[in-house]
């Protein structure tokens, strides 16, 4: 029987069947496993985003499956593929190992570019993408309309954690199942890579759609890891009052070294074992996401609108 892991997830190594080159390393659950045999293209699930996707349904490059191994533990895949489209990098690359690792930790590119990212992804349509009106700028609404819309879509957000917390839907939540397992530092983990990925949106090192709609989406994507964390520990809603914290970011002006300093000090508070040192760490990564939402002009509220968005396609929030 193949092992996933305490997430629900087996690392999938995807090869090029005409040419032997490693493409890509991503990973799969049961469901993402099952998709890819019942349609033969590769399925996987996005840590990032919390729900499945099929390799190429932006770019058009998918992958049909030719073989399929597991090693000797039972914990990995092996999928051959024909690769359609040439790229399986979304870089825009053959293999996502286009760079050589050189003395000193330096980069060298040996392959060519096959397509610019920037054009393929923002042409695409993709429920990924946050429409016009998720990217409203905040000067359409005064301050205490936007107060108001921001704590009652997050209220009905944490409200939704807390039920997926309190009723044990492993089997069809990945994100019950983590509620389920209390595991502090892997939640803090997966959010110190989600709050390095908003700051790199911010400086250009993380490109995918664009900088509005990739902040709303890592946006999103710290908010979620924030708020798993409050509920393994127990927090009511009124114990922490976030869209209090994402309006100071959003206001308060931070420059580019301060947000650096409260990135870091909220991964410390967070790895404490005190309340209010957690409550605190919370607070801090809440007001990161406010801060990102002013650097690229767009409403405080965008990236909630976006997970509301996300839970009621799931049938989680009406």
């Amino acid at each position: 029987m193949l092992k996933f892991d305490r997430q629900g997830l087996v690392p999938t190594i995807i090869v090029d069947d005409a040419t032997g080159d490693v493409l890509m390393v991503a990973f799969m659950n049961q469901e993402a496993l099952q998709k890819t045999r019942e349609t033969g293209y590769t399925h996987f699930f996005s840590r990032s985003r919390n729900t499945i996707w099929r390799k190429g349904e932006q770019s058009g490059n998918t992958q049909k499956v030719q073989d399929m191994f597991v090693n000797c533990e039972e914990n990995s895949l092996l999928i051959r593929v024909i690769q359609h489209g040439n790229a399986a990098c979304h870089d825009g690359y053959h293999s996502c190992y286009y760079r050589r690792l050189l003395p000193g930790n330096t980069y060298e590119t040996v392959a060519e570019r096959i397509f610019d990212p920037d054009k393929v992804y923002n042409a695409a349509q993709s429920e990924l993408r946050p429409n016009d009106n998720e990217l409203l700028i905040v000067k359409e609404y005064t301050n205490e309309e936007v107060q108001q819309q921001l704590e009652a879509g997050m209220r009905q957000l944490y409200g939704a954690y807390l039920y997926l917390r309190d009723h044990d839907l492993s089997e069809q939540s990945n994100t019950s199942r983590l509620l389920q397992e209390h595991s502090q530092s892997y939640l803090v983990s997966r959010l110190a890579d989600e709050l390095q990925e908003l700051a790199d949106v911010q400086h250009g090192e993380h490109v995918h759609a664009g900088k509005q709609p990739d902040t709303v989406l890592e946006g999103s994507q710290v908010g979620y890891w924030l708020f798993l964390i409050a509920a393994t520990n127990n927090l009511g809603y009124n114990d922490f009052l976030p869209h209090h914290s994402l309006l100071k970011g959003y206001y308060g002006q931070y420059s580019e070294g301060r947000a650096i300093e409260v990135l870091q000090d909220c991964l410390s508070q967070l790895s404490a074992h005190h309340a209010s040192e957690i409550i605190h760490g919370l607070l801090l990564g809440f007001s990161l996401i406010g801060w990102a939402c002013a650097e690229v002009q767009i409403s405080p509220v965008a990236p909630m609108t976006f997970d509301l968005d996300q839970m009621r396609r799931k049938g989680l929030v009406k």
